[in-house]
């Protein structure tokens, strides 16, 4: 194998394992998601349960949860986010060796995720779920503390 030939095969190998990354991401979205629409759902299930101090006291503990679970998949999010600039470097680079450079030249064409009107990066979008749920944990835990004073 030539030596071109050998630098092809690693190019594939590593963007296959940049989309497993890219995999490993969307299923931890999901599943942080989940967890907050079952949260939710239980907020809102013991809210019409009639017992009213039992609510205020469920309703801060899983507000104060959701909001480290928030937190934790907002890191995770900006996590998934460096380790995929990472791998990009390191595929343009390997890319310079190629006679294509696709990935270079795409993220050229789309701004280099600077111009927003030409395409918004996902991480940015992807991290205003968890800062929603997160404001959300936040208002229903100052209103359990302003209805318990």
């Amino acid at each position: 194998m030539e030596d071109r030939e050998i630098v092809f095969e690693q190019y594939k190998l590593y963007v296959e394992l940049m989309d497993r990354v890219s995999e490993r991401r969307h299923k931890t979205n999901n599943y942080f998601l989940s967890l907050n629409v079952f949260l939710i759902s239980f907020l809102g299930a013991i809210s019409v349960s009639g017992f009213e101090n039992l609510n205020f006291a469920w309703t801060f503990c899983a507000s104060v949860a959701g909001m480290i679970l928030c937190y934790s998949w907002y890191r995770l999010v900006k996590s998934y986010r460096d380790l995929n600039t990472g791998k990009f470097v390191l595929i343009h680079k390997i890319e310079e060796c190629l006679p294509l450079q696709p990935f270079k030249d795409e993220w050229s064409e789309v701004g280099k995720g600077k111009d927003s009107k030409k395409y918004l990066p996902f991480t940015h979008i992807e991290v205003i779920v968890p800062t929603v749920f997160g404001v959300l944990y936040a208002i229903l835990m100052i209103w359990c503390l302003f209805k318990i004073f």
